[in-house]
């Protein structure tokens, strides 16, 4: 349940004409009362002798009271509650319990025999309905209504339980503003999936991944088609941006333009400054031995640069200290965003829907300090520049490699928020992780089918060298490996290790020694892609082992469907 409390207006009439009006809105069916302050408020949705005009001047009447001077401009309340869509359908007595509580719990009116405000609860739609109040109370004073949002998200969580609705998870104030419900409706008449609101977001944060200055980010805004507006100082500094769908209008016919900070808080033009400008401060650390190598190149190159930048923010999300950890979870949300950008057709959706619930992970109260994450904003900046991915391949197999590790890098980052006590970003996370698996299993099921028919038509005396190295490397998980599917697409990837001169037991040492394998449910294909990273293998297959399998019959039996290191229970799992 979503109390959404709106900033105060002044126009009492204004409001209750949008909630009893059923010509415009679909979802306005049977507008009605189904609570008020003093239980026998006029109701013009089912009174036909009551006016909108009466209820209004009922409202407003201890505002009319005061002097002229001393009424507030801004005296008008609002708040909406909406059902989660997965509740059933309350009754009107049960949202008038529901409006009494939230107007007691934010001290509109506060009851035991305080002075409270006037107020009405408007019903027009099976899942929600609206408190209107005027912000004066009986006796001419202004109600105690400080924070009076998240005391009402407070009273909604107790109202769930009570009622056994849905749980939604205590918020931060940290999320983007939600739809309206206007905005919602205009996109349904106008046959939209989402929002403009949320199209715009995810434009933005699309232009902003990877980007180092203000000319680069508002190229991306133009180039995808967004109209941009710019709020420019008399000195000429620019201070903030505004911008629009082409096809986005008001009744006017003029476009409707959105402040960055209106879509979500980091999109204001002095945060994402803070990324570039943290980037150019942080310059030195690109010379650092340690650094991932950057520069233009194929996707495929692009996507391994991203696989091993993942890898180190992993170890940093795990055990770096707050702040530069929550950089790295918001740098991880710009990968998200990249990689779903020039994502082949097959995957492009999930990586999408892995971004969109991401996003409100990559925020909290924990602030973030930017340039210890320039690795990984680098890497979402080669992505970009990589070009799309055709989804087969080098670039496919890559692509399923960065998946691979973003899911554990993202897995981290819910596991980092539960420990902080940030519910809903925890709980966002671990959505983007669930939309990962699945984007994963597309990517991964032609590069790991081939290995494994590869692996099948390895030699007897191969095979065998590889099960005793597997062994000997790693008893404890030998067995479970060696009755995995995977396995053939393992010892495919040991053979091609060891013919381009790696030590293999040292290489499957390392690749088994950097994270614990037991919570995996296919601990071969952590091994697989660990193995053909660290050792700079093609992670698609190669003809470099094709020579050892020679006098072994080919095994005809088709490729195995992919199962993701990601596919596991990742509550369970510990991450990377």
């Amino acid at each position: 349940m979503i109390p959404s409390v709106n900033p105060s207006g002044s126009d009492t009439r204004g409001l209750l004409y949008y909630l009893y009006e059923t010509g415009k809105y679909e979802d306005h069916t049977d507008p009605h009362l189904v609570a008020s302050f003093d239980e026998m408020s006029p109701d013009p949705g089912r009174d036909p002798n009551a006016t909108l005009t009466d209820l209004q001047r009922l409202l407003d009447q201890p505002v009319m009271a005061l002097a002229k001077h001393a009424r507030p401009a801004k005296h008008v309340w609002h708040t909406s509650v909406r059902a989660d869509p997965g509740d059933r359908i309350l009754s009107d007595e049960e949202w008038a319990g529901i409006a009494r509580r939230i107007v007691a719990a934010t001290g509109i009116d506060p009851g035991e025999g305080q002075s409270g405000c006037r107020w009405a609860a408007v019903r027009h739609a099976d899942d929600h309905i609206h408190i209107v109040a005027t912000l004066v109370t009986e006796d001419g004073h202004r109600p105690d209504d400080f924070r009076s949002g998240a005391r009402a998200q407070a009273e909604a969580r107790l109202i769930e339980t009570e009622l056994g609705l849905h749980q939604v998870a205590p918020g931060d104030g940290t999320a983007a503003q939600r739809p309206t419900s206007a905005e919602r409706h205009k996109a349904e008449r106008q046959g939209r999936e989402r929002t403009a609101r949320e199209e715009l977001r995810e434009t933005v944060r699309r232009a902003v991944a990877g980007a180092t200055s203000e000319e680069e980010f508002f190229d991306r805004l133009a180039a995808a088609g967004l109209l941009i507006r710019k709020r420019v100082a008399p000195s000429g500094d620019l201070l903030g941006y505004k911008v629009a769908l082409p096809d986005d209008l008001n009744k006017d016919g003029e476009p409707v333009f959105y402040p960055g900070a209106r879509l979500a808080p980091d999109l204001s033009l002095p945060r994402i400054r803070e990324r570039w400008s943290a980037d150019a401060q942080d310059a030195p650390a690109a010379r650092r031995e340690d650094a991932i190598p950057t520069g233009p190149g194929t996707p495929a190159a692009a996507r391994r640069r991203t696989a091993d930048a993942v890898w180190q923010a992993v170890l940093v999300v795990e055990h770096g200290e707050d702040a530069v950890v929550a950089a790295h979870i918001a740098a991880a949300g710009e990968v998200l965003d990249a990689l779903a950008k020039t994502s082949a057709a097959h995957t492009r959706r999930e990586l999408r829907d892995a971004a969109t619930a991401f996003e409100r992970a990559s925020r909290s109260h924990v602030r973030a300090v930017r340039g210890h994450d320039r690795v990984l904003r680098q890497a979402a900046r080669d992505l970009v520049q990589g070009g799309p991915a055709l989804g087969r391949g080098e670039d496919g197999a890559t692509t399923a490699m960065a998946i691979d590790m973003l899911f554990f890098l993202i897995t981290a980052a819910a596991h980092w928020h539960a420990r902080k006590g940030h519910a809903q970003q925890a709980e966002a996370a671990t959505r983007a992780a669930e939309h990962l698996r699945a984007a994963y299993q597309a990517a991964a099921a032609q590069p790991l089918g081939v290995l494994y028919q590869r692996g099948r038509r390895l030699s007897r005396p191969v095979l065998q060298r590889q099960t005793v190295l597997l062994r000997e490397a790693l008893p404890e998980l030998a067995e479970q490996i060696l009755a995995e599917p995977g396995w053939y697409a393992l010892a495919a990837t040991l053979a091609d290790a060891e013919s381009v001169g790696h030590d293999t037991a040292a290489l499957l040492t390392e690749a088994a020694g950097r994270r614990e394998l037991d919570s995996a449910e296919s601990a071969s294909d952590v091994l697989i892609w660990r193995l053909r990273r660290i050792a700079d293998l093609p992670a698609g297959a190669s003809d470099t082992s094709l020579s050892l399998s020679e006098g072994n019959a080919t095994d005809q039996s088709p490729a195995r469907p992919a199962k993701s290191s990601a596919s596991r229970s990742s509550q369970r799992r510990k991450t990377g």
